[in-house]
């Protein structure tokens, strides 16, 4: 038989896995990093209730009847009516666009401008020492008063939350990117690109940023989760977004007052604040086992 004929009776491998063999590689993932699994789950589902929230709610969360103020969580209110008679549960799921939107944004606009300063500051040596003791005086005051204090200086939005808990959150992410950059541009192949006169933005480019995407994907889930966190703060105190626009910070604030007598007004949005930023942070656990060579398991 001809090496023509073995050829064409050879059987062709299916382009797409079969269900049960991809069920098994999904399964399989989930036991070697459960972490991944259950925190991308989680945050997919708090995700939805987000963009599908004026499906899922029950009333519009800004509708006033003080009639119904105070009500016990019910058939009708499933967690119940604040003090000017709005329902909970559809506050609460509006409450959760606010916390993605400022926790993602925050995350992404920190990233791409720590990353940046990092890089520059890290391989450009003359940068270096002015740049980090501008970050190094950011970070010596805490996140929230830094936060709190430009707030102070401008009106309460979502727009200016984001702008000030990414400043505070800025430096981390840069001191993390110069730590990384400092110890790759000492490898043979970047010296070796120096010496070949390779210009600094294709070396910074080329061989500097692909390994600075991992650790700041790891830290860029952990900024999300503590911006969300000193989001719902500020709106706690009433330096964050304004009473109008539903968030779980001032709808623990509003709840508050009446803590001992109707703690479902704090404790719903309480709950899904501390579920989403677990679930943020299991996430980002699970990536950083996966992606730290130090730590991954083969699956």
């Amino acid at each position: 038989m001809s090496s023509t004929t073995l050829h064409a009776a050879a059987p062709e491998l299916p382009d797409v896995l079969p269900p049960r063999k991809a069920r098994g590689r999904v399964a399989m993932f989930a036991y070697r990093h459960p972490s991944i699994f259950v925190g991308g789950l989680l945050v997919a589902l708090i995700l939805a209730s987000a963009v599908f929230a004026p499906w899922l709610g029950t009333v519009d969360p800004t509708a006033l009847a003080p009639a119904k103020r105070l009500r016990l969580p019910s058939e009708t209110y499933w967690f119940g009516t604040d003090m000017l008679g709005r329902d909970i549960y559809s506050r609460v799921l509006y409450g959760t666009r606010v916390s993605l939107q400022v926790g993602i944004s925050v995350a992404f606009f920190a990233s791409i401008i720590g990353m940046f300063i990092g890089l520059t500051s890290g391989f450009v040596r003359i940068l270096d020492t002015v740049v980090m003791r501008v970050m190094d005086g950011l970070m010596s005051i805490p996140g929230i008063l830094l936060a709190i204090a430009l707030m102070a200086l401008t009106r309460g939005s979502v727009g200016n939350v984001i702008i000030a808990i990414t400043i505070t959150e800025v430096p981390r992410v840069s001191r993390l990117v110069r730590g990384v950059v400092l110890s790759l541009r000492e490898q043979p192949y970047v010296e070796a690109a120096v010496a070949a006169g390779t210009r600094v933005p294709k070396i910074i480019w080329k061989h500097i940023l692909p390994n600075t995407l991992a650790p700041i994907t790891v830290q860029a889930t952990f900024i999300c989760a503590s911006a969300m966190i000193t989001e719902a703060t500020l709106s706690f105190i009433g330096a964050g977004t304004p009473p109008t626009i539903p968030s779980w910070g001032n709808i623990m604030a509003e709840g508050r007052a009446l803590w001992q007598v109707k703690p479902f007004i704090v404790f719903f949005p309480a709950v899904f604040l501390s579920v989403t930023v677990l679930s943020v942070n299991l996430l980002g656990d699970g990536l950083r086992d996966a992606l730290d060579p130090r730590m991954a398991k083969k699956i």
